[in-house]
């Protein structure tokens, strides 16, 4: 009951807000005034605009005693007829302003015709806008309500930073604001850029009022492109109804199927709410982004009602009816335009225009925050919010609280996207195509491990192999890349740095081989990941050490080991010995101590132990004993059978004191290195480029020592972004143990070599330390301190009666001793004490013999 009566209460104020209106508009003078409006009404962004502009009106009019007037000129998405049009409403109609789809270039020619249109304001509706258009001296009336399309470009680029895809096709639609300025292109090439991508292909599409036949351009451009390897589409600009073209034809020719990638703009996916279902059926799996504003307000909700009245009678061919952003920034442009007009009284200015919600910098009522959407059954759905302060998040909420989380390569929050052809994952958005021109891949021909790059012949066949450990790095890496690189090798006969100076003058798309990455090179070119260690190693001969030392059997052990078996050996000898004596004629004197300690080393001891304790220390001694005699054996045997090689050159400051030729790659940089940076005369450097030939030069005596480099990297061109790709494929290589595999190929097939390093060498001969019997002598230890122990504890046992009179003895003697040193010190105090007090009597007679003598005279 409560509800009807609020009901009623809120119809009753209506009718009297309307009475009320009705009755101001009655009592006031009806002043006609009229407004321009410039659209396209052949595109559905014009229809939208036109019922928004009506509404305002609408609106405005019922409210207001001032009566505006509307004057609508359709462009037909043409230039000219955009002229004209502006034209015709300044000199025919005299409209207060102008509001509608014209861009700054045509006003400002329509402008050079008649001069009364740089004094009428002009709202721009197209959205965004361009850099050129921000302000103008020219036409200081001319106001633009977009914002900078280099946010729509970042917009763009996020997405395609977000799935990783570093080559993409931009398709753009060149119409009558996006042909004005050819900045957009490098807003979106610099925007790609940032996130690792740049544009592989682009597509001009003419204007669609501009073709007689555009379903047969579209398809044209279509098929050069299906020709293309590349499978990301980036639509950076587009209207609608070339859209829907487009996309019928993409559909036809299976190129909005599996593995493809297509990203439509704001001025397409903010109108998806009004197309029909054979267009959305065309676009499943498409991604897009359109400008987020608040749809669930009761204000819009009365818009939404109100437009979708009035659409539908006037155009009842359309299938779905919803409101766009662009229709309700016409309707705030419109509305504030008819304040204006109703305060200015005929004359509008821009002070009143900014007083009207219209800012003073030319924007109006602008969002920095899309929607991203994804195209899927009869709709679409949002996947997420993105701003180029935030980055992107579920909802504005998640989208404030991650404010100060917004560097993230991939947040991840755009993963459950249905892409085309019904797929769950990300697309490569690559394919093998047979026209695609293949990368030229440089070689080293010449180089000197033949084990990394090896170039060969084969007349017979008339074919080049190309094998080798880097060969096959680079195939395993590109076979980890997330797209199809088809390529080809070429063999380079010149040096490394002329072939580091082919890829810089982008005659070889990249080089693969035995390179290492210098500083002088890093300017010129990008390199990959390093797959191996680099460095420079310097290979000499090896010659035989003095092996047969005088004292090299002491080597067998270490010091500490000779130490810890000494101490201990004559420890546990010296316990035996004390436990026999008392038992044991043979071993009573220390003499016969001394040579059981030798006998037993050798087990040829043949004084018997009778004791049983005196045999339980000695039983894990002997074990011990017969374990490091077996070590020792075995260490000196290897230290005098195994040959011991030392190198013949030491350093290379050896090599520059002698004047020694060295050897080395001639086409590689080590060259250059030897002469400035060691110091080497050129005449003593010899240029070997074969591996094959450092064995005969060292045996020939030509060279003393050879330098090589080690194999570092692969080499593209600046700035690519191949090298980045290769360099994470690398990393995956590395990780999954495949380039520790090819190692081990490799040297099983050169496994005839000789030379190793000098580390190998010194673990051969190496003594042996105490660590491997530390258990062994702790048990020892323990096993002699405690029989030492129980030892004397038996002897005190037993002689307790004589231990007891010695000490009885021993404490009478210390008395007698203490008594009489206490009687002589008391004797002489005694006499100390005597003789200063006949000093200090004598002392006082004499004292005062003198004193009279004194008083006498």
């Amino acid at each position: 009951m409560s509800l009807i009566i609020c009901f009623f209460v809120l119809q009753l104020l209506t009718w009297s807000r309307v009475l009320l209106a009705h009755e101001s508009r009655n009592n006031c003078s009806r002043s006609i005034m009229s407004i321009g409006a410039v659209l396209d009404l052949s595109s559905q962004m014009g229809k939208h605009q036109k019922i928004a502009m009506q509404i305002a009106l609408q609106e405005f009019n019922r409210l207001s005693c001032s009566k505006l007037d509307l004057k609508i000129e359709n462009s037909h998405g043409n230039s000219a007829h955009a002229v004209a049009s502006a034209m015709d409403l300044t000199q025919s109609k005299q409209v207060l302003a102008i509001i509608g789809t014209i861009t700054h270039s045509e006003a400002n020619l329509a402008s050079e015709f008649d001069d009364t249109i740089k004094n009428i304001p002009i709202l721009s509706l197209i959205s965004p806008v361009a850099r050129s258009e921000k302000s103008s001296p020219l036409l200081p009336y001319f106001i633009q309500e977009g914002y900078d399309i280099n946010l729509h470009m970042q917009c763009i680029a996020a997405i395609v930073g977000e799935f990783r895809w570093r080559k993409v096709t931009v398709i753009y639609e060149l119409d009558n604001w996006f042909s004005s300025d050819p900045g957009i292109l490098l807003d979106l090439s610099y925007s790609l850029r940032l996130v690792g991508s740049e544009i592989d292909n682009h597509v001009a599409l003419p204007s669609l009022s501009s073709l007689l036949d555009p379903k047969s351009t579209i398809e044209n451009e279509l098929n050069r492109l299906k020709n293309k390897s590349n499978r990301v589409f980036l639509i950076a600009h587009s209207s609608l109804e070339l859209a829907n073209i487009l996309f019928e034809k993409a559909k036809q020719m299976s190129l909005v199927g599996k593995g493809s990638v297509w990203v439509i703009p704001d001025g397409v996916a903010g109108l998806l709410d009004s197309v029909n279902s054979s267009s959305i059926l065309n676009m499943q799996g498409v991604i897009g982004f359109k400008t987020h504003f608040m749809e669930t307000s009761k204000a819009f909700r009365r818009f939404k009602f109100k437009f979708r009245r009035r659409f539908v009678l006037e155009f009842p061919e359309e299938e779905n009816i919803n409101p766009s952003f662009f229709a309700l920034q016409s309707y705030k442009a419109t509305r504030a335009v008819a304040q204006a007009a109703r305060e200015s009284q005929g004359k509008l200015t821009l002070e009143q225009l900014f007083k009207s919600n219209i800012s003073r910098n030319g924007k109006f009522w602008q969002s920095q925050t899309f929607n991203i959407i994804n195209v899927i059954g009869k709709s679409y759905r949002e996947l997420a919010l993105w701003s180029p302060e935030l980055g992107f998040s579920k909802n504005l909420i998640t989208q404030q609280l991650t404010e100060m989380n917004t560097n993230s390569a991939s947040s991840g929050i755009l993963s459950t996207v249905y892409w085309p052809g019904g797929i769950q994952f990300v697309p490569k958005g690559w394919t093998h195509s047979t026209e695609q021109r293949k990368l030229q891949i440089g070689v080293p021909a010449k180089g000197a491990f033949t084990e990394f790059v090896n170039v060969t012949y084969d007349k017979n066949r008339n074919k080049t192999s190309i094998t080798g450990f880097s060969i096959d790095v680079f195939k395993e890496a590109v076979h980890n890349l997330s797209y199809d690189l088809d390529f080809a090798f070429v063999p380079f006969n010149g040096s490394y740095d002329e072939m580091v100076e082919q890829v810089y003058n982008k005659t070889l798309d990249a080089a693969v081989g035995d390179t290492s990455i210098m500083a002088y090179r890093y300017h010129l070119v990008d390199f990959s990941q390093p797959y191996v260690d680099s460095g420079i190693d310097m290979v000499v001969t090896e010659q035989s050490a003095k092996s047969k030392e005088t004292w090299i059997f002491l080597k067998a052990f270490t010091k500490g080991m000779w130490l810890m078996m000494a101490a201990l050996h004559i420890f546990v000898g010296f316990v035996i010995w004390l436990i026999e004596r008392q038992v044991n004629e043979e071993l009573k004197g220390f003499g016969s101590m001394l040579w059981f300690l030798v006998t037993v080393i050798f087990y040829a001891h043949r004084e018997p132990i009778r004791s049983p304790l005196a045999r339980t220390v000695l039983a894990p001694w002997l074990f011990v004993i017969l374990i490091a005699t077996s070590t020792f054996t075995a260490s000196l045997t290897s230290m005098m059978t195994v040959s011991q090689l030392e190198p013949s050159v030491l350093d290379i400051k050896s090599l520059l004191k002698r004047n020694s030729p060295v050897g080395c790659n001639g086409n590689s940089f080590i060259v250059k290195y030897l002469t400035e940076v060691q110091k080497f005369k050129p005449e003593n450097i010899r240029r070997i480029n074969s591996i094959n030939d450092y064995p005969s030069a060292f045996q020939n005596k030509d060279i003393e020592a050879a330098f090589f480099i080690a194999p570092h990297a692969k080499v593209f061109p600046k700035g690519s972004t191949l090298a980045t790709d290769i360099s994470e494929a690398l990393l995956k290589v590395l990780e999954s143990g495949e380039i520790e595999q090819l190692e081990k190929d490799m040297l099983t097939i050169e496994g005839n070599a000789s030379c190793s390093p000098l580390e190998s060498k010194a673990k051969d001969g190496s003594p042996t330390g105490f660590q491997p019997f530390l258990g062994l002598f702790c048990i020892c230890s323990i096993v002699a301190v405690l029989a030492l122990l129980y030892n004397m504890i038996c002897l005190l046992m037993s002689n307790v009666l004589t231990f007891t009179s010695y000490i009885h003895l021993t404490l009478t003697q210390l008395r007698r001793i203490w008594r009489w040193t206490t009687r002589y010190f008391a004797r002489s105090s005694s006499r100390f004490q005597s003789g200063s007090l006949r000093s200090v009597s004598t002392a006082t007679v004499t004292r005062n013999a003198e004193e009279t003598v004194i008083n006498t005279q």
